[in-house]
């Protein structure tokens, strides 16, 4: 675990914040602690590494006029194929 270091104030409707209180009652943690893993799952550490990823790929492909996978229609054309010469 990380060293806490910063602090945020966020203001919440009652709503939000009692869906917040039962979930921290029913695990026996924290408010806190369930915000900060509510941001882990919505934002993972390695996100940004990962979207890098998804770019650079994209732009492989833009760069070498090649996709990684088929176009739709290309594969859909094959499975059609596929079907019409099996037919009698």
């Amino acid at each position: 675990m990380s060293l806490l270091e910063r602090r945020l104030q966020i203001l919440l409707d009652g709503a939000r914040y009692e869906r917040l209180a039962r979930e921290a009652e029913a695990t026996g943690h924290s408010v806190a602690a369930i915000v900060r893993e509510a941001i882990d799952l919505r934002l993972p550490p390695d996100l940004d590494k990962r979207a890098e990823a998804g770019r650079r790929l994209l732009e492989l492909a833009d760069r070498t006029g090649q996709r990684p996978e088929p176009d739709w229609a290309e594969i859909k054309a094959d499975i059609e194929a596929d079907i019409t010469a099996r037919l009698p």
